[in-house]
């Protein structure tokens, strides 16, 4: 019941923190300086799924992003 209750509420960060532990043995395994690409890569996963489960659209805004660099960079003109 806990583990139901606990997937459907934070499936996002539950997969995120997942995928970053399957890789951190990895790159631990390598050394100091891969570790702390590991904790980064467990800050991402996690952020994603917290974005995910919230429902808050995207991480990066997109669209935003793209009407910045249309008006930036006109190839065109």
């Amino acid at each position: 019941m806990f583990w139901k209750q606990l997937w459907e509420s934070h499936r996002g960060r539950l997969l995120g923190v997942a995928a970053a532990v399957f890789l951190c043995p990895i790159y631990l395994f390598f050394g100091f300086w891969n570790m702390l690409f590991c904790a980064l890569l467990l800050y991402v996963g996690y952020t994603f799924g917290k974005y995910k489960d919230l429902e808050q659209g995207s991480f990066l805004p997109w669209g935003e992003l793209k009407d910045w660099l249309g008006s930036r960079w006109r190839l065109f003109k």
